[in-house]
């Protein structure tokens, strides 16, 4: 529960002291003490809940994924985010869902503050509809309205646009903030308000007593008064006004702020110009990493070009405020583009002072691709020989490796740890390998990966294999579709889901469930049925092959063979939910399942009732994920139909589900089992990692002359492989 809640009437500010603030109060809606906040409620539709925020000022945030702990942020927002393509207005529907995302952070118990450009473009579609008006009726009343098409619009002067438009900006801003029952204080300022000593400590009493009460300060340049700004001047103990980077700087610095965040429009800071053949978006800046960048030309609206925002986000940054520049206009990211920088997403250019030992992700990716490429040319023999000394190497080290894994598992409180066998497929399938494994075997995968580069070495193709050490997240690794191929998840179906979801440009090998159907049929041999439901139940039910639901034929309920499968199942200790059908014909049934369409992982398993083997069909086509799936019969006609109709990657006859494996199918190592309808499917090996590609050696040939009337023709034979020229 909320401990204390107050109105939004507050004691009138020192006009004195403080001539450039102007607050706006909400009616019949109440503000809320960051402090106060004891729990997850909703209101005005906006979540807000408890977040651990405290941190000591003084040092930046070393990595993205500490800036969901962020307490005070600035969020600049450019001339290009706030107005219009024609320079002439306000972008609504940006401002609109930039306001609601600071909304919800402000609800958070964060302390929001604005640097915002706009008044000059407002101002300026202000006035054009003035001048035109006056001009229409001026021209009316002299020249008759044939004179109308020849009106000119004279130059606008910014100041006069910036007075005209900055009322009506903050008219807009307190409309939009009113809609999240939180309150808006404008705030106008000048060079003199940080150059002179009084003015600057009363601006930072202002903006500390404003977020106190819970408002959120919104500054601009006074840019009605401003003279033009020396070149040069930015950030030397003074900010220059030409442009609200530089602003936007000076303030985060002045009131420790935890983050500052730039908003324009563009994705971030790039090696090279945007739109650039080569040009790569920076995802980390690091102080001294402005010689690697040239900067292209300044903003089509507005003062401030990359470089200036650069030069402010590297002030800002010395000073202890950490920076993300990010793109405030694309339509797909805009609406959610705040929030994610605060959640730590991969969005912008994040700038850190500490820089990483290793290499990043990217070029990981780009020493894998360049490195399995040179794998790719070696002979079989070659990358045979690799494997061999892999294999000894892991037998050598055994003391190592098991030493390591038994800190994972001290760790990670037991566990399951899975090896890097996946290496010995990448090598063996001439493929670059970029391996993200949980932190639950972080020292076991350590050794092996250094082991897997030793044996690499042996031919030069060390960076073929490469783990990842640092925080990128999975979803971050997602959008590497220009590095990565293929994506091969292995962990919950949760995690399944996730990365299939998030790699929208990257193929993803494997499957989000393992909803396994075993159907006994009305022939179904008595002696079988209790031997192959308990290997595919309780064997190992965690398994993604493990049974999940149990199909039974109607005829053979209040049979022997079903009461056998009852007891053994409650000898296992296995809890039964019943299906629908298999509900209404019990008068005490066992609990209803929730959904016919669930992976247990457990001792648990639904059982159903279907009329027929095409009920079946019917049945795991509907509610099945294409992994694995039994029918138990002795008839040889009703299981080929089955074996034939069935659209799974395994379908099998008086077989147990857990025979779904690669190792079981004769592949030695498996990378997983794949559910696609397209290229490998099923338990994945060597061959699944392999594709095709067409070599051709002629001699002059054109397809003119195997035309209808040409002198050749097509002849399609197989031909040995001839030995090739590594050299």
């Amino acid at each position: 529960m909320l401990s204390q809640v107050y109105r939004c009437g507050f004691q009138p500010f020192n006009q004195h002291l403080l001539p450039w603030v102007r607050c706006t109060t909400v009616s019949r809606s109440h503000c809320i003490q960051p402090s106060v906040i004891r729990h997850v409620r909703s209101w005005s539709n906006i979540p807000f809940i408890t977040v651990p925020l405290s941190r000591t000022h003084g040092k930046s945030f070393a990595h993205r994924g500490e800036l969901k702990h962020a307490k005070r942020i600035v969020v600049k927002l450019g001339s290009a985010v706030v107005t219009r393509g024609d320079e002439c207005g306000l972008a609504l529907g940006r401002l609109a869902s930039i306001v609601e995302q600071v909304s919800v952070l402000q609800n958070q118990g964060r302390e929001m503050m604005l640097v915002t450009s706009g008044a000059v473009a407002f101002g300026k579609q202000r006035l054009r509809h003035e001048i035109l008006l006056s001009q229409s009726v001026r021209q009316a009343l002299h020249s008759g309205q044939n004179q109308l098409k020849e009106m000119a619009i004279p130059v606008l002067e910014a100041r006069a646009c910036a007075a005209a438009g900055q009322s009506g900006l903050m008219a807009l801003y307190e409309a939009m903030f009113t809609q999240y029952s939180i309150c808006a204080a404008q705030i106008l300022v000048t060079n003199l308000d940080f150059h002179d000593e009084q003015k600057r400590r009363n601006l930072n009493g202002t903006l500390h007593e404003l977020l106190r009460m819970n408002i959120v300060p919104i500054v601009n340049t006074n840019d009605a008064v401003v003279p033009p700004a020396e070149p040069n001047s930015d950030l030397q103990g003074v900010i220059s006004v030409k442009d609200n980077d530089s602003l936007a700087a000076r303030l985060a610095v002045e009131m420790k702020t935890d983050l500052l965040i730039v908003l324009s429009d563009v994705e971030g800071l790039f090696d090279s110009p945007p739109g650039s053949d080569d040009a790569k978006l920076i995802d980390i800046f690091y102080p001294g990493d402005q010689q690697s960048v040239t900067f292209g030309t300044k903003s089509r609206v507005g003062m401030g070009g990359m470089e200036a925002k650069v030069k402010a986000a590297l002030w800002a940054l010395q000073g202890g405020t950490s920076v993300v520049i990010a793109n405030g206009t694309h339509p797909k990211v805009s609406g959610h583009v705040i929030t994610d920088i605060v959640e730590g997403k991969k969005v912008g250019t994040f700038f850190s002072e500490v820089k990483p030992a290793g290499p990043t992700v990217e070029q990981q990716g780009e020493m894998a691709r360049s490195g399995g490429r040179m794998l790719a040319t070696l002979e079989p023999e070659q990358r045979a020989e690799i494997i061999h000394h892999l294999a000894d190497l892991l037998t050598d080290q055994r003391d190592e490796i098991l030493l390591a894994n038994k800190k994972d598992l001290e760790e990670s409180e037991g566990k399951d740890q899975f090896d890097l066998q996946v290496a010995a497929l990448a090598i063996a399938s001439g493929n670059g390998l970029l391996l993200k494994g949980g932190k639950e075997a972080a020292h076991s995968n350590r050794i092996l990966h250094l082991l897997t580069q030793e044996a690499l070495s042996i031919h030069g193709v060390k960076e073929a294999v490469q783990l990842v050490n640092t925080r990128e997240e999975v979803e971050d690794l997602c959008r590497l579709d220009k590095m990565i191929d293929l994506i091969i998840p292995r962990g919950s179906s949760q995690l399944v889901r996730d990365i299939q979801k998030a790699a929208k440009g990257i193929p993803v090998m494997g499957h989000s469930e393992g909803i396994c159907h075993m159907y006994v049929d009305s022939e179904a041999s008595v002696d079988k049925v209790t031997r192959l439901v308990r290997d595919s139940k309780c064997e190992y039910p965690a398994a993604c092959n493990a049974l999940e639901t149990l199909l039974i034929h109607r005829d053979l309920l209040r049979t022997p063979l079903f009461d056998q499968i009852i007891d053994m199942l409650r000898v296992e200790q296995v809890k039964i939910h019943a299906g629908p059908k298999f509900a209404s014909y019990l008068t005490f049934s066992p609990s209803e399942v929730k959904s016919l369409r669930t992976e247990y992982g457990d001792l648990e398993l639904c059982i159903e009732v279907v009329d027929n083997v095409q009920d079946a069909i019917d049945h795991i086509h509907k509610y099945g994920s294409s992994h694995t799936d039994v029918i138990v019969t002795e008839n040889e006609n009703t299981a080929e139909f089955f074996l034939q109709h069935v659209d799974s990657a395994c379908v099998f006859w008086n077989a147990s589900t857990r025979f779904s494996d690669g190792y079981r199918f004769g592949l030695g190592a498996e990378v997983g089992i794949s559910t696609s309808r397209i290229h490998a499917r099923g338990p994945v090996g060597l061959e699944g990692l392999l594709t095709t590609k067409w070599l051709l050696r002629g001699k002059d040939h054109v397809v003119s002359d195997f035309s209808e009337h040409g002198s050749l023709k097509y002849l399609h034979e197989n031909l040995p492989v001839p030995q090739r020229n590594t050299n």
